[in-house]
């Protein structure tokens, strides 16, 4: 767990975060929000001028006591954009590089590392023989094999191109259910936020607006202009049911209603998660017949955002769990949609795309 309540300012930029996270925390915010100055306090780079700071009970920044522990004492493994992995060593060479540099004998098994990473075949190789998406893989590797008590990674995939991203989310989702350490996720991304983390901190102008569950920050219409309208979604837990084989497609249970996702790499019993973009949702007043969609789903209507433009946020119940519809506000007066009123929510299947399931991570 990360416990952070601090203020300070840097030149002429005043932050003001508090939040508490467990298991994958991520920091979303545009570009200034504060993202960088925060974790740069968290790590000790920067002196907060009040507040506290504690990671799994271990205090290490407490204005009021006078605790303010040093960088190398803090133990926090940090992973940038760029990998910074040196030229001249190997990959096993750099792997070991933190651990040898901060004289510590680390908690974790180099070959357990190797593993989690997919890494074997790259030991005996030098950084400028590596894709980018390897260069961050052994980025991650060195920071985990330094034996640090939290893990950050400030936005590690803004510098690689869409390909490449695919490549290493698999082992992000593996290494977020398995590192078994807090780790603070930064991004502006909030596919990859929703995708990874459990908790979600949004920041907007050196402050913290709210903090939660990421399934309850989605849900909040009121932080839309944070995370963007365009992507307004929602966020959904369940678990694999059955695998269709004639025609590829995954049965996912999400609490009695059941998607089916095509092309879905899972076994049955598997709990992921999916989240499902508000545009790609359609609402009808009576279930409708002779349809392509394959996803026609019981709901009911809890509120709707959108008193100008030509949109309006629809926040539905279903199944226990919340789903957003964007549609137009004509379609809302055409239809007498209301809070209360039940409707069948459409969800193409295709429009849920395999990049945004992943397996839930560990509270």
């Amino acid at each position: 767990m990360i416990d952070v309540d601090i203020r300070g300012r840097v030149g002429r930029f005043d932050l003001a975060a508090r939040f508490e996270g467990h298991g994958v925390t991520a920091l979303f915010g545009q570009s200034g929000a504060g993202k960088s100055t925060l974790t740069n306090m968290i790590a000790g780079l920067v002196t907060p001028s009040s507040g506290r700071i504690s990671v799994d009970g271990t205090i290490l920044f407490d204005a009021d006591k006078g605790i303010d522990l040093p960088v190398q004492a803090r133990r926090i493994g940090h992973v940038f954009q760029d990998a910074r992995l040196f030229p001249h060593l190997s990959v096993r060479a750099n792997l070991t590089y933190a651990r040898w540099a901060g004289r510590r004998s680390g908690t974790r098994d180099f070959g357990e590392v190797v593993d989690l990473l997919g890494l074997t075949a790259l030991l005996s190789r030098k950084p400028e023989t590596l894709s980018g998406g390897e260069r961050q893989r052994v980025a991650i590797g060195r920071a985990l094999l330094s034996g640090p008590r939290l893990l950050i990674m400030d936005e590690p995939l803004a510098n690689l191109d869409h390909a490449r991203r695919n490549d290493i989310l698999p082992y992000l989702d593996r290494l977020c259910v398995e590192a078994a350490i807090p780790i603070l996720y930064v991004s502006h991304s909030i596919e990859e936020v929703t995708r990874l983390s459990n908790t979600l901190v949004l920041l907007s102008q050196g402050k913290t607006l709210a903090f939660g569950t990421v399934a309850d920050m989605l849900a909040r219409e009121d932080l839309v202009r944070v995370t963007g309208r365009r992507e307004a979604s929602a966020l959904v837990s369940g678990t694999v049911t059955r695998i269709d084989s004639d025609w590829d497609l995954t049965h996912v249970d999400i609490g009695g209603a059941v998607l089916q996702i095509p092309g879905m790499a899972a076994e049955p019993g598997a709990p992921v998660r999916l989240r499902i973009l508000a545009r790609d949702v359609a609402l009808a007043t009576v279930p409708p017949q002779g349809l392509s969609i394959r996803n026609a789903l019981a709901a009911t209507i809890e509120s709707i955002a959108g008193e100008t433009g030509p949109y309006a946020e629809i926040l539905c119940n279903l199944g226990g769990q919340r789903i957003r519809a964007r549609v137009t506000r004509a379609s809302v007066s055409d239809l007498g949609l209301q809070p209360g009123r039940s409707v069948t929510a459409l969800i193409k299947s295709v429009a849920i795309d395999r990049g945004q399931d992943t397996p839930a991570p560990p509270v």
